[in-house]
């Protein structure tokens, strides 16, 4: 087991930034990717951004690059994603996931998830 908690969420004006911090524990050796997804009320869970494991590779959805980084410091057990220049199309609770295998971008490959946190971008 993999056990995720989400922090950072809150209100935010568009333009500004936030970032979203992901503790994990557990069986860590059993992760290969970690992942941030988001839900906006009425719509479907999407991709927002990943990393893998073992080395640095970053994954993100189109409408995220350039703004949003993930980032991971494995002495704090803790991933990151670091949200610039937001607009109220961003809001959504945003989770943490981890996956042992797949495809980055799948949610139903993602084996581990957080309990969310809300981020709401004011117009």
């Amino acid at each position: 087991q993999v056990q995720l908690v989400e922090s950072g969420g809150g209100l935010v004006q568009t333009g500004g930034s936030l970032r979203l911090s992901c503790v994990y524990s557990g069986r860590t050796f059993s992760i290969y990717y970690m992942g941030w997804f988001r839900q906006a009320p009425g719509k479907e869970r999407e991709f927002v951004a990943a990393i893998r494991w073992s080395g640095s590779n970053t994954y993100y959805a189109d409408s995220m690059k350039g703004r949003f980084t993930i980032s991971r410091d494995s002495a704090k057990n803790t991933a990151y994603l670091q949200m610039n220049s937001l607009n109220p199309e961003d809001t959504a609770v945003y989770y943490c996931a981890a996956a042992a295998s797949g495809s980055y971008y799948l949610a139903r490959r993602y084996d581990y998830w957080g309990q969310g946190t809300q981020v709401t971008v004011s117009s």
